[in-house]
């Protein structure tokens, strides 16, 4: 039998997911706000099909076709942009009597299904939460119906350095404690060297000083693959902001304001790669991350940014509730932060049965490791384990940074 736990877990999600949509203004949904993926219409079949296609594998479906056409979506990186044009996807209504459908197929096969995968599926419509979350930020406002729009700004906190001494960490997880996902075991124990980290992520504020000491055109600062995108795409200054006269104005998910100076500041890899080089530091590894945020114990997030508990980042340094024992803030909640470590096994790696390329398909020295999460993140991805990877040049993700010394 379905515990009562996992079935209104799915419908939590479920609900979720609704309401993310319901602000969309109809014609919203043939959009396509972020060039490299799919248009949000297709994110709307997606996770019905997901379900469908993890869930129900053996059942006859009654939307074959569409559980084809919305399976699984891998957005292209680099290379050629999809062409698809709105006339090529199915009509709003088509879609939806298909989400009822399949909704109805799903919960049927619930009570028979592998408590592994209804987990997956969960944690995937949280996580498609987010990614939608980014998307909708790029659209324009007037496709959006408006929300009340947080602007809270203060004087910029500026960081203090503090030591995080030597001791072992463990990344992952031992495999049958408890769900996660197979780039999360086994579990990995190790010993970091003492090092020194910001007790703040970067801030706009802070960050602005490199645009301004011209940064972005200073050939040292950058790696080749990183120089190389930067000038092939423009890149000229952080993704969320906007130009504005001689100032910047901040692009807020239902309003443009002025530049925040006290949020942290959400950059690619690549630019924050670049503003450490800029000031003789180095991204911290995913093991000093983890170091630094578990080694002197469990954090408390109830107050955290985290959780869709906001829309925007709150000013740098305004949850010491949830600082780590070693007086680091904020490094859950507020922002995913980048490690300088590529996204790849741990030792004992095995990948899910049902879905072979989840982790392995990014093992290729391209992705890099976030850990954290951003305002936007679901509170059962923020175990210690989850381990999240973007491609260094992807700028809509909502990623922060902070810097270590040795």
């Amino acid at each position: 039998m379905l515990t009562s736990e996992l079935q209104q877990q799915v419908n939590q999600a479920r609900h979720h997911s609704d309401q993310l949509f319901a602000i969309l203004q109809p014609e919203a949904l043939y959009e396509r706000p972020i060039a490299e993926r799919h248009r949000l219409i297709f994110y709307l079949g997606h996770l019905e099909a997901f379900d469908r296609n993890l869930l129900g594998q053996a059942a006859p479906s009654r939307f074959p076709e569409l559980d084809r056409l919305f399976a699984f979506g891998i957005d292209p990186v680099d290379g050629d942009l999809p062409t698809d044009q709105p006339g090529d996807w199915p009509a709003r209504q088509a879609v939806e009597e298909y989400i009822a459908g399949t909704r109805a197929e799903v919960d049927s096969l619930l009570d028979g299904s592998d408590p592994n995968r209804l987990q997956v599926a969960v944690e995937h419509r949280w996580m498609h939460c987010e990614t939608l979350a980014y998307l909708f930020h790029r659209l324009p406002y007037g496709q959006k119906k408006s929300l009340p729009q947080e602007s809270q700004d203060t004087r910029p906190a500026r960081p203090e350095w503090r030591e995080v001494p030597a001791g072992s960490i463990q990344l992952g997880q031992s495999r049958g404690r408890s769900f996660g996902w197979c780039n999360e075991f086994e579990a990995l124990q190790l010993e970091v060297e003492a090092f020194e980290m910001e007790s703040l992520p970067v801030s706009n504020g802070r960050f602005l000083e490199f645009v301004q000491a011209g940064g972005y055109s200073q050939r040292q600062y950058w790696d080749d693959a990183d120089w190389d995108w930067k000038e092939r795409a423009g890149v000229s200054h952080p993704g969320f902001w906007i130009a504005r006269g001689d100032g910047w104005d901040y692009r807020g998910m239902f309003a443009q304001i002025p530049l925040p100076l006290s949020w942290p500041v959400y950059v690619s890899h690549a630019e924050a790669s670049a503003y450490a080089r800029w000031r003789g530091l180095v991204l911290p590894g995913e093991a000093q991350f983890q170091r630094a945020a578990y080694g002197g114990g469990s954090l408390n997030l109830e107050s955290a940014n985290l959780d869709f508990r906001g829309w925007e980042p709150r000013p740098a340094g305004s949850d010491p509730a949830s600082d780590s024992a070693f007086g680091l803030s904020e490094l859950v909640g507020n922002g995913w932060e980048w490690t300088s470590t590529a996204f790849g096994p741990l030792p004992g790696f095995q990948a899910f049965d049902f879905y072979k390329g989840y982790s392995a398909d990014f093992f290729d020295g391209k992705h890099y490791v976030l850990k954290g999460a951003s305002a936007r993140t679901a509170m059962c991805l923020t175990r210690p384990s989850f381990r999240n990877w973007f491609q260094p040049h992807y700028p809509n993700v909502y990623a922060k940074f902070r810097c270590v010394r040795a």
